[in-house]
């Protein structure tokens, strides 16, 4: 109890009761005896007076400015995908904007009080979106004042936080002070945990106000923290929902727009007096448990005299309505800070909410198009989410892509669906999740398709949560110190030991011979007190070259960075004591090679996303002497005139010249001025961190080596462009003198084949395209006699036993295949040609698995395809006899 007994309950009169439902205690001055949270209380808000109804846009600047007059900072908000997390893919509170680097203490928070207003997305109960009516959403905004107390500083604590709560609810909302209650519970996330406060008022829980104070290790053991964090969170939603009194959630966040989307999407807008029937229990809803969804329905028929299962289908389809109201909007959110549909990481998330989307118009038969719906969406947000309106043709282009996508889908899944339900006659859970994983097959089409066809399938309602849960614990894979470092664990252990070596490669990218203090050997490792070679880092190589003691020369193979500590790996061990004075030289030619790759990187980043859109973000990367290669997001392969645009652009860079500068800034203050697209290649955890910038072009957090100016370059050439997996694209690219060698590597080969077709360079188009034109026709007159040769073998086939038998005599598989097509439509047909036997049926008939188990020939398939090479014709005949026999 002393975690939350305060001294301002008890200057304030307020009495610690124990909820009569659930058991929990909490902190009123009122006479209830319940805690005030669903379910223990119905909402029962809509009678409670408030000072004057807020919009969204209001509730969220009420917030900010209370807190501001109260001494807080309003911090601009992050993005809603979690770039700067090893853990999450999603931003899921506000708090998250600031771990783990200002909640481990390695970094100062940009302000401190301060107050954020975060857009969120939680996906965990995005099936219970709509059917609640507006208790559960996948996108949020999140208020949150933090203050960060540090051993030497305490800003404030618990008492201050829950009078700032009070003040906020009863003077700037007005809600009477009798009816709020600090509800006593335990807070734990992203490793740290602590008690907290959860204020509710008549069944809405409208904050939680948590103290985080606990670094959690191992099973369950709280280690005290040195930086203890006031962690709050109110729905701003929720407030503005509180204050309008609106019938459901949605109306109080979406306006005229619920009108629009029921009107769009086909269905009658409900009368308020059933919505606040069914809402004044929605705190009760588990749709998880069907028993609660039947009591609340029973509760609204006798509210209002309407029968159950009326209540109900106008439940399900108004839900649907509000399903698409939240994803549509959640869909600006993700797309609009950069996140591209995938089959992995965040991308994948995306991908779920469109396709939920889309599934819900599906389940309404509607045939209003998914990009209208965002279109309004993006409209209606404009003014207050600028980044989704700047990237609004973006996210059009994403949602007609996808849907287009999902149409496809439908019209395939179909068919698959039919095909595999006639060899198991149940589907689990897995077999419905591998089918929308893998095939992108909603569940709901399955479970249409099998009523079809007489198999029960059961959809757990939970299934798409289930699948998120899945996916959000895929998190990025981040590699360790050791791994890295490319060094054996002894060798980082030593080096960790020691201290920092001077960046010299930093200080003058272009020094090529240095002198040195040899700090500290081992074996064939070897550390200086600084250096001008590079390890290896952020997409570039590292150095090699020599390093020179008298006349003793040992060769430098590696270069790896442990911490602030450069480490030389030689060839060889080293041969002389601490202290000796050294001289390296670098390979120049390669390193400048490297230097020319890595900034001709950034340069072509900038120009992709100049050329395709702030969605483009750095996926992968790498710098050698002989090309680059940068992966990055985009969901559709590169056309020709983009690729050529890219060029263009990047090379108008180097022609002018552009200088380019490294300067280091303090984290917040570089992120506050460039915005978090400078952590293309990551985000270091650093307090400080070092930028490389490209006059009027590009910035970007970096430790690479880098040019004084564009021109150095050369030049830019992509050599490749592809789709590497779903969402990502790769281009590789040459820079400078490499940009010749590829163009002799293009000259030769045209040279080549010029010999090959005869005549000059000059004359190549023309005698390609005649050689074309000629194999068209010969084509056409072989299509024209293989259709006569087969109606000739099909006159020929043979009946043995059930299968229909044909021998060629013409080694032609395509006329094999068309035969085999034709003859298994209507029954078994096999066709020999030569040693090789294929089969083919128009039902599962374990083909495969008789070739196996005969073993005259080598082979096998499925039930309906199959296909034997034997030693002789003999064998083929042989076997297709046995398999006769069998049938």
């Amino acid at each position: 109890m002393s975690e939350y007994e305060l001294q301002f309950f008890k200057e304030n009169g307020f009495k610690r009761k124990k909820c009569k439902m659930c058991g929990n205690y909490f902190w009123t001055l009122g006479d209830h005896e319940v805690c005030g949270d669903a379910p223990c209380q119905e909402y029962e808000f809509f009678d409670v007076p408030v000072k004057r109804p807020l919009s969204l846009y209001e509730a969220r600047m009420e917030f900010l400015k209370f807190f501001e007059e109260h001494g807080h900072a309003i911090i601009e908000p992050r993005p809603v995908v979690a770039r700067w997390r090893d853990d999450l893919f999603l931003t899921i509170a506000s708090i998250v904007v600031f771990q783990p680097h200002v909640t481990s203490g390695k970094v100062p928070p940009p302000a401190n009080p301060l107050v954020i207003s975060q857009p969120c997305i939680r996906l965990e109960d995005i099936d219970n979106v709509g059917l609640t009516l507006g208790r559960h959403m996948t996108g949020f905004e999140m208020g949150g004042h933090h203050a960060f107390n540090y051993p030497d500083r305490e800003v404030y604590w618990k008492e201050e936080t829950v009078r700032l709560a009070f003040e906020f609810f009863t003077e700037r909302l007005g809600i009477p002070p009798e009816l709020i209650n600090f509800k006593e519970s335990w807070w734990e996330g992203g490793g740290n945990a602590g008690p907290s406060f959860e204020v509710t008022v008549a069944g809405l829980e409208l904050a939680t106000l948590v103290f985080m104070q606990y670094e959690v290790k191992g099973e369950k053991q709280y280690v005290p923290m040195n930086l203890r964090v006031v962690d709050t969170g109110y729905g701003i939603e929720r407030i503005a929902w509180f204050t309008q009194k609106t019938p459901t959630a949605f109306h109080a966040i979406y306006g005229d727009m619920v009108r629009e989307f029921h009107k769009l999407l086909g269905v009658e807008e409900p009368p308020n007096e059933l919505l606040y029937a069914l809402v004044r229990s929605a705190g009760l809803m588990d749709p998880e448990v069907p028993e609660t969804m039947e009591r609340v329905y029973s509760k609204a028929s006798e509210r209002i005299g309407m029968s159950v299962n009326e209540i109900k289908e106008i439940h399900r389809k108004v839900s649907l309505v509000y399903q698409v109201l939240d994803h549509t909007r959640t869909l600006i959110w993700m797309l609009g800070d950069g996140i591209v549909p995938s089959n992995t990481g965040e991308g994948y998330l995306a991908r779920l909410v469109i396709r939920r989307a889309l599934r819900s118009l599906w389940k309404l038969n509607s045939d209003v198009s998914l990009v209208e719906l965002v279109r309004l969406q993006l409209n209606y947000w404009k003014n207050q989410y600028p980044r989704a309106w700047k990237n609004k043709d973006y996210i059009l282009d994403v949602i007609e892509f996808e849907e287009e996508k999902f149409k496809d889908t439908l019209k395939k899944g179909e068919r698959m669906v039919e095909r595999l339900l006639k060899k198991k006659k149940s589907l689990s859970l897995e077999d419905l999740i591998v089918l929308y994983d893998s095939h992108g097959i909603p569940p709901e089409v399955v479970e249409d398709v099998a009523k079809r066809v007489g198999v029960e399938v059961h959809v757990p309602p939970n299934f798409y949560s289930l699948v998120a849960q899945r996916h959000q614990k895929e998190v990025r894979r981040v590699k360790s110190a050791e791994e890295k470092a490319k060094l054996p664990p002894d060798i980082i252990e030593w080096a960790r030991s020691l201290p920092p070596t001077r960046r010299l490669f930093h200080e003058d990218p272009y020094k090529r011979e240095f002198d040195a203090r040899v700090v500290a050997f081992k074996d064939k490792y070897l550390v200086l007190d600084q250096t001008a070679f590079y390890p290896e880092g952020g997409g570039q190589l590292h150095d090699v070259g020599v390093i020179m003691k008298g006349n003793s020369k040992f060769d430098v193979v590696n270069v790896q960075k442990v911490g602030d500590v450069i480490v030389h790996e030689l060839k060889e061990p080293y041969d002389g004591s601490e202290g000796d004075l050294v001289i390296g030289k670098i390979d120049w030619i390669r390193r400048y090679t490297l230097m020319r790759h890595h900034t001709g990187t950034h340069v072509m980043l900038a120009a992709i996303r100049k050329v395709l859109g702030d969605h483009v973000w750095q996926a992968g990367a790498e710098k050698t002497p002989e090309k680059a290669r940068l992966d990055f997001t985009h969901h559709k392969p590169l056309t020709k005139e983009q690729i050529e645009l890219i060029e263009k652009e990047a090379n108008r860079v180097i022609d002018e010249r552009r200088k380019i500068r490294a300067f280091t800034l303090p984290r917040n203050e570089a992120e506050s001025k460039y915005w978090f697209t400078i952590y293309q290649g990551g985000i270091p955890p650093d307090k400080e961190i070092r930028l490389v910038e490209i006059e009027g072009w590009d910035i970007q957090a970096c430790f690479g080596t880098h040019l004084s100016n564009t021109g150095e370059i050369g030049a830019l050439k992509i050599i490749s462009t592809r789709k590497i997996q779903d969402g990502v694209v790769r281009v590789e690219y040459v820079a400078a003198t490499r940009v010749a060698e590829e163009a002799r590597k293009a000259e030769n080969l045209i040279e080549s084949l010029s010999a090959k077709l005869g005549g000059d360079k000059a004359s190549l188009i023309s005698r390609l395209e005649s050689l074309l034109e000629k194999e068209k026709k010969e084509r056409e007159l072989l299509t024209k006699y293989r259709k006569l040769l087969k109606e000739l073998y099909l006159n020929k086939a043979k009946e043995l036993g059930k299968i229909k038998v044909i021998e060629l005599d013409v080694n032609d598989k395509e006329l094999a295949q068309e035969i085999l097509k034709e003859l298994s439509e209507s029954g078994i047909a096999a066709v020999i040609i030569g040693e090789t036997v294929e089969l083919a049926s128009n039902s599962d008939v374990g083909l495969g698995k008789l070739v196996r188990e005969i073993g005259i020939c080598r082979g096998g398939g499925k039930g309906t395809r199959a296909t034997a090479r034997c030693n002789s014709p003999e064998d083929a005949k042989r076997l297709v006899e046995a398999i006769a026999k069998r049938l």
